[in-house]
């Protein structure tokens, strides 16, 4: 078979060419396309739940949420192992997938089951899904610089602002917020006023709760005019917390400010976050999308920065703590001054060696063609343009320029014996 496409090639020389030159073509548009980044994805096929259930014990977490959840999520198709992890408050569960397996099937099919198992847990407790993201997925951190505002405001801008805004751009899995305070409402209750007037913890919560929602009327008409009534009763500062009614003792409400203190706090943190010993600060972390190409969300996150600085109070701006893009930059650009350079000396060690130019240029001439082909393959099969990927390709060039002068020199042996065997048939014919 290989005789024939050597054959074949031979007598077809123009279309040769032209098959080379749309290959060349192809791997261009290929190298163009294929996604970059500064390393290999080589985290497993996985999907992530996370339940929260806060203070409780691991042991309590472990017992009565991920037991169960590990438990009822080992019949899925096709899924290597379950792996599950409890902590103070939290509980999260690995399921691992086959690799072939497309994420956001095995996504779906996470999903499906967990919606059969929330009626087994505890009342409260809601699994969710981790993000469409990887263990590589952190491409930008940045924090707020922001000298003029408390930490509880820096996190509300975060939370209710910036974190709004990049989320919506494309590759973008989440923006994971971190350090300030998050502010809330706290009531410190006194123990003993509550057994002076015969209360309990979960009648302050139940009367609490039910003077925070907002109910709806019917729809009336005078005059022509419809008319929709409504009642607003959302808890809109301390006060209204305070005077809560939570049980009428001879005609005298008891309200939530006899019982306790009602105030203005930030949630119990288990850590901070410190910039180069300059104090704390608040910001967030771009969590990339599964599969997407890192150097270009980078750049799309950047220019959404930009945009959304403008509508930042005074004073405030965007200090980017950590940016793959400039490793993937400084690595790309590494691996390809290299490919360069090799092909340089290379072709100039293969001009002098052979001091032939239609063997040399017949040799040099399947370096960038098989190149730009090897990204075809790449494409073909997910792998990005990462440090591993380009080295391999800068170790092949030897190998493609060992089989061009391998060929060649069979080619030129074949071709003197031919030549040995035309001048004897010439003395025989000679001698006759």
């Amino acid at each position: 078979m290989v005789h024939s496409i050597i054959e074949w090639s031979m007598r077809n020389r123009f279309m040769v060419l032209l098959l080379a030159i749309a290959l060349f073509v192809w791997g261009v548009y290929a190298v163009k396309k294929n996604p970059i980044d500064a390393i290999p994805d080589l985290s497993e096929n996985q999907v992530i739940v996370f339940t929260e259930w806060m203070g409780r014990s691991p042991q309590l977490i472990e017992d009565q949420v991920t037991y169960p959840l590990v438990t009822n999520l080992q019949g899925i198709p096709k899924i290597k192992y379950v792996r599950g992890s409890s902590m103070f408050g939290m509980s999260f569960i690995y399921v691992i997938f086959e690799d072939d397996v497309d994420v956001y099937w095995a996504r779906e099919r996470v999903m499906e089951r967990i919606s059969t198992i929330s009626k087994t847990l505890p009342d409260g407790v809601a699994p969710q899904l981790g993000p469409d993201g990887t263990g590589v997925g952190h491409v930008l951190w940045y924090t707020l610089d922001a000298p003029n505002l408390d930490l509880g405001e820096q996190r509300a801008i975060q939370d209710w602002y910036v974190k709004f805004a990049l989320q919506n751009v494309p590759g973008v899995s989440e923006i994971a917020s971190f350090g300030g305070f998050q502010k809330q409402y706290q009531i410190a209750i006194d123990p003993n006023k509550l057994l002076y007037y015969k209360l309990s913890v979960p009648q302050v919560i139940a009367a609490v709760r039910s003077n925070n929602n907002e109910a709806g009327g019917r729809k009336f008409e005078m005059s022509d005019i419809g008319y929709i009534i409504k009642t607003s009763g959302y808890l809109k500062s301390i006060d209204e917390i305070g005077n809560i009614p939570v049980k009428n003792q001879n005609g005298t409400p008891i309200r939530v400010s006899d019982l306790g203190t009602v105030q203005m706090t930030g949630e119990t943190r288990l850590g901070i976050f410190d910039q180069n010993g300059e104090g704390e600060r608040v910001g967030g972390i771009v969590v990339m999308r599964y599969g997407e190409n890192a150097a270009k969300v980078i750049e799309k996150v950047k220019l959404k920065m930009a945009e959304v600085a403008k509508g930042l109070p005074k004073g405030v701006k965007f200090d980017i703590v950590y940016d793959r893009g400039e490793l993937i930059k400084e690595s790309v650009d590494s691996i390809k001054n290299t490919l360069i350079e090799e092909m340089i000396v290379v072709s100039l060690i293969v001009i002098i060696f052979l001091f032939h130019w239609r063997s040399a240029v017949s040799i040099i001439i399947q370096i960038p063609i098989t190149i730009a082909a090897s990204f075809i393959l790449l494409n073909a099969f997910g792998i990005s343009s990462n440090i591993m990927s380009l080295t391999g390709i800068a170790l092949a060039i030897g190998v493609i320029v060992d089989n061009g002068i391998i060929m060649s020199e069979n080619a030129y042996k074949h071709l003197s014996e031919r030549y040995a065997q035309w001048q004897a048939d010439q003395k025989s014919s000679e001698i006759l």
